[in-house]
């Protein structure tokens, strides 16, 4: 779990949104008889994730386990291409989704100051989460958290010769040998970038650029890539699918960089414009739960704000790798930048 990380660190993932405030929170509520009932006539929830395809419908599955009758229709797809699909229902008012989830954080600092979110604070949320990983205004929370690590096939690599830091990247002997996400498909790629370019500066990019880098797009692609032996190493990539990678017998090693690691923020809210107003309000409440979050801990490899969450043995602890968490209000301002960066040093 989070939890016990330093509030100095924690604080900037929602430093963009307190000067955002415009009304107290709504009182928590949980999944009472009524709310399950009402949710059981609507029968469905859409939900819109940029989470793992295979993770967010565990999720799925164990909400329709829980709530026989209520089917979850989820729709992947990368953090930006989510964030237009969104914008163009809002737009043409044709609305299909109910609950929405983004590791862009970017994204829910656009979405409150639309109005295009229903405030509601599940139960679990306002007794367990820190108070810097919510809406002061309720409109949203962290859903999850996960790194963007690098990662290398240990029967390409040997452990000594494997890359310990980003500088490391850029030696000539990965050339060729590399796969990396794409900012502007992927969230996590996107704010990885961002902490990165504050970190290291974007000469790091642009040398890295020469490096002959296979392009992917989700932050998914990457360990997998890695898994099947199409490149030895990944230059950035989520660590949750690397975890489940690795312990299904892949031949994968995350690697925490000297640098730091950038970890991303995944929040989730309910849309005003819910077709299934009830039903989204009881999945996501099922969402922010102990029962969900440690299942998204042990079977999806995800972080949790849930204070009672466990982490699985065999992972290294939050605590014990040195992070670097960009600021979501500096990286709203820079994405155009970032994107067009990107393209001259790589491309694509």
């Amino acid at each position: 779990m989070l939890s016990k990380f330093s509030s100095a660190v924690l604080c900037v993932a929602v430093a963009a949104f307190s000067g955002m405030a415009q009304a107290q929170a709504p009182a928590p509520y949980d999944a009472s008889p009524q709310l399950v009932e009402a949710a059981k006539k609507e029968a469905k929830v859409v939900f819109y994730s940029s989470t793992d395809v295979a993770v967010a419908e565990k999720l799925a599955a164990a909400f329709e386990a829980k709530y026989p009758g209520i089917k979850v229709q989820v729709e992947r797809g990368g953090a930006e291409r989510n964030f237009q699909r969104i914008t163009q229902e809002m737009n043409s008012k044709i609305y299909g989704a109910d609950v929405i989830e983004s590791s862009d954080a970017v994204h829910f600092i656009y979405f409150k100051r639309a109005g295009w979110l229903q405030p509601a604070v599940p139960s679990d949320v306002a007794k367990f989460w820190p108070k810097e990983q919510r809406d002061p205004d309720g409109q949203f929370a962290a859903y999850r958290a996960h790194l963007s690590v690098i990662a290398y096939n240990t029967k390409l690599v040997k452990q000594q010769d494997a890359p310990k830091s980003f500088a490391d990247l850029l030696d000539p002997k990965w050339k060729g040998k590399m796969v990396k996400g794409h900012p502007g498909y992927s969230g996590t790629i996107m704010s990885a970038t961002f902490a990165l370019s504050q970190a290291l500066g974007w000469g790091y990019f642009e040398k890295l650029g020469k490096q002959q880098v296979m392009q992917v797009q989700s932050s998914t692609e990457p360990p997998k890539k890695l898994q099947r032996g199409e490149r030895a190493v990944m230059a950035d990539g989520n660590e949750y699918n690397v975890f489940l990678l690795r312990e299904t017998g892949a031949p994968i090693e995350p690697v925490y960089a000297t640098e730091g690691t950038p970890l991303v923020i995944g929040n989730a809210g309910l849309l005003k414009t819910a077709p299934h107003p009830n039903a989204a309000r009881l999945f996501y409440h099922f969402m922010f739960t102990r029962e969900a979050q440690q299942a998204n801990s042990d079977v999806g490899g995800l972080r949790s704000f849930h204070r009672e969450v466990k982490e699985k043995p065999g992972r290294l602890a939050l605590s014990q790798i040195k992070l670097l968490l960009p600021d979501a209000a500096a990286l709203e301002a820079q994405t155009d930048t970032i994107k067009k960066k990107y393209e001259e040093y790589f491309g694509t």
